[in-house]
């Protein structure tokens, strides 16, 4: 189901270099960042894709590609599989993939990467990455080499973020599989 797709034939070259000290420092000091961006803590804010009563799919604050998403349960889960019911994992995944399927409708993708990190040591709220992989890209810059913040950051204006979110949500809204409460 194709929508209005990004034109990326190649990979982003405007990143900029990431602070990440300021960010180890942030994910092992600070609160949760998924439960202070629930709560509205405006340091914590970002752009929503879909929301529903137990899952948010947010645009990724410091994205390695452009459109990368997040998503997380609501409420402050730590492990995939021994956290989650079989129901409720179950669900989870469904909201991915939708909200993958959506990625890929705005973002032209050779792959789409889907991988969850975190510890108990910071991040520890459980997250799934979504990253579409643009057509083009070097071999030896796919994998993890285009999803490591270490090989920096984009930089997307509030407006830029903004026009995307709205994207990704029309895309999550086309598919008709997710159906956010009224």
């Amino acid at each position: 189901m194709p929508t209005n797709r990004a034109p990326m034939d190649r990979e982003p070259v405007d990143r900029e270099p990431m602070d990440l000290e300021a960010y180890v420092e942030r994910t092992r000091g600070g609160p949760c960042f998924v439960c202070a961006f629930l709560a509205g803590h405006p340091d914590y804010a970002h752009e929503i894709v879909f929301e529903d009563e137990h899952h948010v799919a947010f645009l990724d604050r410091w994205p390695t590609l452009p459109g990368k998403v997040l998503v997380a349960p609501k409420a402050h889960i730590e492990h995939a599989v021994r956290d989650l019911d079989p129901s409720a994992y179950t669900r989870l995944m469904l909201v991915v993939r939708e909200v993958a399927l959506a990625v890929e409708d705005v973002f032209d993708s050779e792959r789409t990467y889907l991988y969850s990190l975190g510890s108990r040591q910071g991040n520890a709220h459980l997250h799934w990455h979504i990253a579409a992989l643009p057509p083009g890209v070097p071999y030896e810059r796919q994998q993890f080499h285009s999803l490591m913040t270490e090989n920096g950051v984009l930089s997307p204006s509030p407006a830029e973020r903004a026009a995307t979110a709205g994207l990704l949500r029309a895309a999550v809204a086309a598919r008709g599989v997710l159906v956010p409460p009224r």
